[in-house]
């Protein structure tokens, strides 16, 4: 697969080359910095929605994040003079993309985190992101599946496995655990969807605009059907969520909805959605040496095995 030369000027370009303090760099070099920051910051997000959902209802931690990363985008290019709108056409895969990445992925994935520990949640999250943006995009005609493809995602998830698994199934699954995962798994196969709807648009409309849209009309989504039904919504709105649950929600909008979802938008466009769905593969790693430096936790044999599966698999895939 190869990579196709972002365009130097677009509003987008800029966002992420600003964000990363690296707007002298080539256009090759650009894409990897900002693969990192990507990598690093979807790497510590888990934690991040876990304490924020202890305490707030899913549904609107999740519905005031995007709606209010999407106003953001929207008035960053607006200050910019950028002329704003989406062809009429593209109406309809707006709106389904919006559903499929924001609202039905946040909502289900959150309520699911609520019952299934965090690394059974990364294992599900890690090992099906790569694997479904690749089967979507073999269906859309977007992606060919190659043998070097194929050889990536075995080393992946035997890494995944290696990593996480005897830690994640370690104990016995009840049926809210089941029920959990099940609600990962939806709402990963509803992302991957998404981006796989969403990167035609890109074609007509940047990328930065895409984001935009898509953040505030399925944040709105999310955050109009969470104050109409979601228990104790209407009293969380109030905004006493306590320092915790609001500097995840901070972390999650700043590093994490206006910058690395607008990267992933980037990279979805130039690179492919099976490419960059990678970063899977490598931000469950991320986490694990994190959590080494930051808490004291063991890494073991099996942990740099499976650490290392999982950078190969990256690597292969990554490699022009």
């Amino acid at each position: 697969m190869m990579l196709r030369k972002a365009p130097a000027a677009s509003g987008s370009t800029m966002i992420a080359a600003l964000a990363l303090g690296a707007p002298s760099l080539s256009p090759l070099a650009r894409q990897r910095a900002m693969f990192a920051f990507l990598c690093f910051v979807w790497g510590t997000t888990w934690l991040a929605m876990k304490v924020g959902i202890a305490t707030v209802p899913p549904g609107l931690f999740a519905g005031t994040r995007w709606t209010v990363a999407g106003l953001a985008l929207l008035g960053w290019r607006r200050a910019q003079g950028h002329h704003m709108g989406v062809p009429r056409r593209l109406i309809p895969r707006l709106l389904a993309a919006s559903v499929l990445l924001v609202a039905i992925n946040q909502v289900i994935q959150l309520y699911g985190l609520r019952y299934v520990p965090a690394g059974l949640a990364t294992v599900i999250s890690a090992a099906l992101t790569p694997i479904s943006l690749l089967g979507f995009g073999v269906l859309a005609g977007q992606e060919r599946f190659n043998a070097r493809q194929g050889a990536a995602l075995a080393l992946g998830i035997g890494g995944i496995l290696v990593l996480f698994g005897p830690k994640a199934l370690a104990g016995t699954l009840g049926w809210r655990e089941v029920a959990g995962a099940g609600g990962v798994i939806i709402g990963t196969l509803s992302y991957s969807a998404g981006s796989i709807i969403a990167r035609p648009m890109m074609r007509t409309v940047p990328p930065a605009e895409v984001a935009a849209m898509t953040n505030l009309v399925g944040g709105g989504m999310l955050l109009i059907g969470s104050l109409l039904f979601e228990p104790g919504s209407l009293a969380a709105a109030s905004g006493h969520w306590g320092w915790p649950a609001f500097g995840a929600w901070l972390y999650l909008l700043l590093p994490g909805s206006l910058g690395a979802t607008l990267i992933y938008f980037l990279l979805v466009r130039d690179w492919g959605a099976s490419r960059t769905g990678t970063y899977a593969f490598i931000s469950p790693v991320i986490g694990v040496v994190l959590a080494m430096l930051l808490f004291g936790e063991h890494v073991g044999i099996a942990d740099v095995m499976g650490m290392g599966l999982m950078l190969g698999a990256a690597g292969l895939v990554l490699r022009r």
